[in-house]
């Protein structure tokens, strides 16, 4: 396969201010067809083909996007994201794969992923991808987002009425003790509801699950 780095240097481009990429693929043909769909708009700073030099990559070159395959031989991509996020890294990571299962783009999401895009739609979805990505978004493809809402919202359901109320004053700004005291709870209790739905919607600080309950209209 050819170097990201020679792809790129005879359009002559300015990639100081294109968003850095590292992807990762275990098959070199799809590789290769990765960065024919990026080169134009995004420096491709490095290709891993498999999970262990993928979880290298990002630490040597701390990219601003990470696309990477679900399943590779040995550490998968969905276990460089869990071991990155376990490290505190924040990095963005798209996971572009062939398994259009709703209940693996529920899994990859709750783990810390920003982005699920399947091949056969990465011609038209994965630029977008991306770029919705680096703005702060998420993104699913759109013919396995309703599916994947679906099976996210089952575990919605989960919650209790307290949980909700919970839920909304956090939404709202309002500290555990101001909570507690506008519900009759304790602020252990309050702790343990915040810690419940945290599990629950698979984020891990308070910010995460107020911007996760709004994605998934529970602050409305």
């Amino acid at each position: 396969m050819h170097s990201p780095a020679a792809a790129v240097a005879p359009a002559a481009l300015n990639t100081a201010s294109l968003p850095r990429l590292v992807i990762a693929d275990d098959h070199c043909m799809v590789a290769e067809g990765i960065e024919r769909l990026l080169v134009d708009d995004f420096e491709l700073l490095e290709v891993a083909s498999d999970g262990e030099a993928l979880l290298a990559a990002v630490r040597r070159q701390n990219p601003d996007v990470v696309i990477s395959d679900i399943r590779m031989p040995g550490m998968s991509g969905l276990d460089v994201l869990k071991q990155l996020r376990s490290e505190g890294s924040r990095v963005p990571f798209i996971f572009l794969t062939m398994h259009a299962e709703p209940a693996l783009a529920a899994a990859a999401m709750r783990a810390g992923a920003n982005g699920y895009v399947v091949k056969y739609a990465a011609g038209k979805d994965l630029v977008a991808a991306v770029r919705q990505v680096l703005s702060g978004g998420v993104y699913v493809t759109p013919s396995l987002g309703a599916r994947y809402l679906s099976s996210e919202l089952q575990e919605i359901h989960n919650l209790t009425v307290k949980q909700r109320e919970v839920l909304r004053l956090v939404g709202r700004g309002l500290r555990s003790k101001q909570i507690a005291a506008g519900l009759g709870l304790s602020v252990r209790t309050v702790e343990a509801h915040k810690y419940t739905m945290m599990q629950i919607l698979g984020v891990h600080s308070t910010l995460e699950l107020v911007r996760r309950s709004e994605e998934l209209g529970l602050l409305l």
